[in-house]
């Protein structure tokens, strides 16, 4: 799992999971219900995921997510999914990209965390 995940589209994923099967799924965190008008976008997320996912506070008007997309429920000490995103298999193209991507920003930031001068130019 990984926070903040650039997508080659110039979306930028909250949460993006790998299962162990190589499935991955995307979360995207709303915090209000102004947080979730103004993202026009998250429709943009279907096609870069095997599934996809809003977690919003407790108070958040549920009715608001739409049917097709899973739903968790969070504060700062847990979550609860409440329903489970409908499978839609990422072609295995975009799907091996997206892994190798994944790898790559994985390993740049352990890297980061061993040795903060790590990628920077000089």
């Amino acid at each position: 799992m990984l926070l903040e995940v650039p997508l080659p589209d110039g979306r930028r994923a909250d949460i993006f999971a790998v299962g162990r099967t190589g499935d991955i799924t995307i979360v995207e965190v709303k915090s209000s219900i102004e947080d979730w008008r103004v993202d026009l976008k998250w429709p943009d997320y279907l096609g870069w995921c095997d599934q996809l996912y809003f977690a919003v506070p407790i108070d958040f008007p549920q009715a608001l997510i739409p049917e097709e997309i899973g739903l968790i429920i969070a504060d700062a000490y847990g979550g609860e999914m409440l329903r489970t995103s409908p499978r839609r298999p990422v072609a295995a193209a975009r799907r091996k990209s997206l892994l190798i991507d994944c790898a790559r920003l994985a390993s740049e930031r352990l890297a980061q965390l061993e040795d903060p001068e790590f990628g920077v130019l000089t």
